[in-house]
């Protein structure tokens, strides 16, 4: 019924081959190596070929294998140049296309679930998908009161395809470590399973969305598309046009750049304090920069970067992943990175033994750690920073490296479950800005929407008299 490859069996034997794969080129590299080429270029060309075969089969499977190299692509700035190089283009195409299931399979669906008269919702509707994704693909669409619409059909079979593909990928994740150096891959398909129930379920990415559309009606740097139609296994919104991220990241200009990142860090961490969700799906195929409304008001100054005519504004697509945090960030974030911007490492420490981020059974020099965390929130010390895969690059060496101090104290620290989604959206997001070389004035984001960041004027009072008391 689909191209979606859907037994179990067929799935799991394209996966096991891949670790076959990156062994026997290992083999063939060092044939290569004995037959006279340079180690560098051997290295290349050995690189280029898993990147091809590992991001190939993760497109075509679609389901959770290209949800995992989704995720995966917004930590290729944290690899070396020399091995970034050649994954780069593949996994951009794991960011805006895969293979696109029959058009056959895609009327099936939309008959089982909007009716046998589907076509009279409809005024237009390409059968030709305008994009692809790990679940389900989009079908540009004019629904029948007019509105140019973007219709998501899941493909057959995506529940199991999710489970099957994760539950395999997970049997081979030590295999996997070496692409993204100082992160532990298991974690991150463990928590991608968790949230496959959540994902296959359009009810939900409906609310989710709805909300934020609600929330972003006006607002003038960033737009959600409104919720049209939802039922089960199809989800119709209203279409939005706009450059790819994945686009502005290739080939856009330093101010498309500059912008983009600075929406994007609006919207990471506005969205939780305005709607009480954190997106949590933030790859460069879930954004677009659209250009402002020609017709707006000519007088408005972007000197600040938000809204004015010629300016942009970011799209956000995809709600299909959400963390649901009622009160916003958590404070204890907001009040630690303050607390390390002002060098006070024993606040800092009690406060992270508190919440569970140093275990009870584990004593740690106050100290060591704010040396630990320093380098990571530079980016929040300046008015303004240059996010750029260099920088990326030198943070993850420097807790990849065994000999590190920095690798010794981050295998000793904990990552409470509460934590876990927050963190990896916001180490993926970080990963996009380096990906776009964006100047962005991440401290004015922190001060206006991150809890605990700013103390207000009863927080100052109450810590002066407890220095005072001390």
């Amino acid at each position: 019924m689909s191209d979606l490859p859907r037994k179990a069996v067929t799935r799991t034997a394209k996966l096991a081959a891949l670790p076959l794969g990156f062994a026997g080129r290992a083999t063939w590299g060092l044939g290569k190596r004995i037959g006279g080429k340079s180690a560098e270029l051997v290295g290349r060309e050995l690189q280029q070929r898993t990147a091809e075969q590992l991001f190939k089969v993760l497109g075509e499977l679609k389901g959770g294998a290209m949800k995992f190299g989704q995720a995966m692509s917004v930590f290729e700035s944290a690899l070396p140049e020399e091995v970034a190089g050649p994954y780069r283009a593949a996994l951009t195409k794991l960011q805006e296309a895969a293979p696109p299931m029959p058009t056959r399979t895609v009327h099936a669906v939309l008959a089982e679930r909007l009716g046998e008269d589907w076509h009279d919702l409809f005024l237009e509707f390409e059968d030709k998908p305008a994009a692809a994704a790990s679940i389900g693909q989009v079908h540009r669409a004019v629904w029948h009161d007019g509105r140019e619409v973007a219709v998501k059909v899941q493909y057959p079979g995506a529940g199991e395809a999710l489970l099957s593909d994760l539950n395999q990928l997970s049997r081979f994740a030590r295999l996997l470590g070496p692409l993204i150096p100082g992160m532990d891959i298991k974690p991150l398909i463990a928590e991608l399973r968790d949230r496959v129930s959540e994902e296959l379920d359009y009810a939900l990415e409906a609310q989710a969305q709805r909300a934020h559309a609600e929330e972003f009606a006006d607002d003038p740097d960033v737009l959600v598309p409104a919720v049209v139609h939802q039922c089960e296994q199809v989800l119709v919104t209203e279409w939005i046009d706009g450059i790819p991220l994945s686009e502005v990241i290739t080939d856009g200009t330093q101010e498309q750049r500059d912008r983009a990142g600075q929406l994007l860090a609006r919207f990471l961490f506005s969205g939780p304090s305005r709607t009480g969700l954190l997106h949590a799906d933030p790859h460069p195929g879930n954004f677009r920069l659209l250009p402002d409304d020609p017709e707006g008001p000519e007088d408005t100054e972007d000197t600040e970067g938000s809204g004015g005519k010629g300016g942009w504004r970011l799209g956000v697509l995809d709600f299909g992943t959400v963390d649901r945090l009622p009160g916003g960030l958590p404070p204890t974030i907001g009040d630690s990175l303050r607390m390390t911007l002002d060098g006070d490492a024993e606040a800092v420490y009690d406060l992270l033994r508190e919440e569970g981020f140093v275990k009870e059974s584990i004593e740690l020099d106050p100290d060591a750690v704010l040396d630990y965390l320093l380098p990571i929130i530079e980016p929040a010390q300046a008015d303004e920073f240059t996010f750029t895969r260099g920088w990326m690059r030198s943070q993850a060496a420097r807790i990849a490296d065994p000999r590190s101090p920095a690798h010794q104290l981050g295998k000793q620290l904990n990552l409470p479950p509460a934590y876990l989604l927050i963190h990896r959206v916001t180490l993926s997001t970080i990963g996009v800005l380096c990906q776009l070389g964006a100047t962005v004035r991440l401290r004015d984001e922190l001060e206006e929407w991150l809890p605990g960041f700013v103390l207000d004027d009863e927080q100052t009072l109450v810590e002066g008299e407890s220095a005072a008391e001390a």
